[in-house]
């Protein structure tokens, strides 16, 4: 039993974003591992055989009733496990080590499926993680043979966030429609079921947290899917600011000043079901595609056919609108294993983002040919963009690059100090440009962003961060070319007006911030974000900064 968790603050890897808060219900234990001492009369053997292949028949008659309610990914996930219940191959094993050792219809089921993981495991990558699947079949055959209920997803009336050590598909699918707010497991990866289906819900989920399972049930668990952190009872205020943000507001499509300047609002994705989700929420376009989670838990790099493929998922879903792509931003939190080797003492300031082509370039090319076809295949705008750039030398090769491959709207995240103090040379080279305030925030402030102690350092509104983004939007100005920001504070509904007065012209945010963000933007004009950004910019501390702003607004709210 892993010890108990009464507060503090769990770390593992956000996979679906959003804030929520509520108190903590952990999944049933699995069922308790069957017998293996006992043995079975060779006369009573055969009708062990039978309740095997009566069970392996209900489960998969269960499960392609939950696949007939569900839409989606999760839909394909769910038949997938249908198909592992109806699988003669287990069906046969088990049977087979009940006739020729005498074990009960239940453990040999137990043995034929652990023999099936070890095959998967070995395997690595994401057929690993379909171990859970073959588990969570195994665990219903057996309760199916032994006619108990088989633990799952619990029912309750009120909002909680579910804890697990991890799920199996049939229960992450079974959370839609239900009261499950957000998931927290100790296992999984960002390409588990899990994740997937986390993602496609819209459920804020953080996976691989340490010690999950040791938090009391009730606590009350604040779950942050961008950042990957569990806080365990966290503060009053912090509870409040999470469920203001958890409200979901309509969007209309149509980000906008009070004054009718146009704030085009744009989404971050992930893949082709975030993009969905996205395009069902009226999003304007996409302001992030992270294509890392095309190459995340892969020992070797996909294939162009396979990113074209997975690009297109993406671009299909928006039609004749603007798709703005990030090349692979692996490294430092998001390791991969072909790109990625290498132990690093200080991995935040080493090999990622746009340094892997220093030493893969191949890696890059194959990415911009894909890009470059994916594009040519669909119907949208396709932007693309690099992660981690700090030099004019780095932006100039990186543009060249893509328009060797075809690409022809090139720009760069602005991520690094650096890359803020040239954003004016930087604009004569790139068509545009995009902020990942995240880590422009880590880099100014010198402060690890998988530090939850040093959150108060990892925040928008410190002066030296709103100073180098409103330096970038002068730079953008002059230049006549967009300035977007796609890191965690587009999608602040307080924070946007003051970007805009600072010369942003675009924001990409998760989905479920859409509406906030446009009711927030549509309660200002032009003059008003310009002074609420002057305003913050005077501040010293982010205290000052967000106080300042919020007198200027109020007063508009007054008048």
């Amino acid at each position: 039993m892993p010890a108990a968790i009464a507060s503090g603050v769990l770390r593992g890897r956000g996979v679906s974003a959003g804030r929520v808060a509520a108190p903590a219900v952990l999944l049933a234990p699995p069922l308790p591992e069957p017998d293996a001492a006992a043995v079975i009369a060779p006369e009573n053997r055969a009708d062990e055989v039978s309740a095997i292949e009566w069970a392996a028949v209900a489960v998969a008659d269960q499960l392609r009733s939950r696949t007939a309610q569900a839409t989606g990914e999760a839909r394909a996930i769910l038949d997938a496990s249908r198909l592992l219940a109806s699988d003669p191959e287990l069906v046969a094993d088990a049977t087979a080590l009940v006739r020729t050792k005498g074990r009960s219809g239940a453990r040999a089921v137990w043995e034929a499926a652990a023999a099936h993981e070890k095959g998967l495991a070995a395997l690595g990558g994401r057929m690993a993680e379909r171990v859970a699947d073959i588990r969570d079949v195994r665990d219903r055959i057996i309760a199916e043979i032994l006619e108990v209920d088989m633990p799952g997803v619990p029912e309750r009336d009120e909002p909680f966030v579910l804890v697990a050590t991890d799920l199996a598909p049939a229960d992450t699918a079974s959370l839609e429609g239900g009261q499950c707010v957000g998931l927290v497991t100790e296992q999984g990866g960002p390409t588990s079921h899990t994740a997937i289906i986390a993602r496609s819900l819209g459920l804020p989920a953080v996976v691989g947290a340490t010690g999950a399972t040791g938090v009391v049930a009730g606590s009350l668990l604040l779950v942050d899917g961008e950042r990957g952190t569990v806080e365990v009872d966290p503060p009053a205020e912090r509870v409040a600011e999470a469920r203001a943000a958890a409200v979901v507001v309509a969007f209309d499509g149509s980000g906008a000043l009070a004054d009718g300047h146009p704030v085009p609002l744009l989404a971050n994705v992930g893949g082709a079901a975030d993009a969905a989700t996205a395009a069902s929420a009226h999003a304007e376009g996409v302001g992030l595609f992270r294509t890392e989670f095309c190459f995340l838990d892969r020992t070797e790099a996909p294939s162009v056919d396979e990113q074209v493929d997975a690009y297109r998922g993406v671009l299909a879903a928006f039609p004749g609108r603007k798709v703005v792509v990030r090349t692979l931003d692996a490294g430092s939190d998001k390791p991969l294993p072909f790109a990625n080797a290498d132990h690093e003492d200080n991995p935040a300031l080493g090999v990622r983002g746009l340094r892997i082509a220093r030493r893969s370039p191949q890696l890059l090319d194959d990415q911009l040919e894909a890009l470059a076809r994916a594009a040519a295949a669909e119907s949208a705008q396709v932007e693309v963009m690099a992660p981690m750039v700090a030099t004019v030398e780095e932006a100039r090769d990186f543009a060249d690059r893509c328009r060797a491959a075809g690409l022809d709207r090139v720009g760069i995240m602005i991520e690094t100090p650096s890359a803020a103090v040239l954003a004016v040379e930087l604009f004569e080279i790139v068509d545009f440009v995009s902020i990942g305030t995240n880590d422009l925030a880590q880099y100014t402030l010198a402060a690890d962003r998988l530090l939850s102690e040093l959150g108060d350092l990892n925040d928008p509104w410190q002066p030296a961060v709103l100073r180098l983004i409103g330096a970038v939007g002068d730079a953008g100005r002059a230049a006549g070319k967009p300035v977007g920001v796609c890191g965690e504070a587009g999608g602040d509904p307080a924070l946007a007006p003051v970007l805009v007065g600072l010369g942003v012209t675009s924001l990409s945010m998760t989905a479920r911030s859409l509406g906030r963000v446009a009711a927030a933007l549509a309660e200002a004009d032009q003059g008003t974000c310009r002074r609420a950004a002057k305003a913050a910019l005077g501040a010293a501390t982010a205290a000052e900064a967000r106080a300042a702003a919020s007198t200027v607004m109020s007063a508009v709210h007054v008048g």
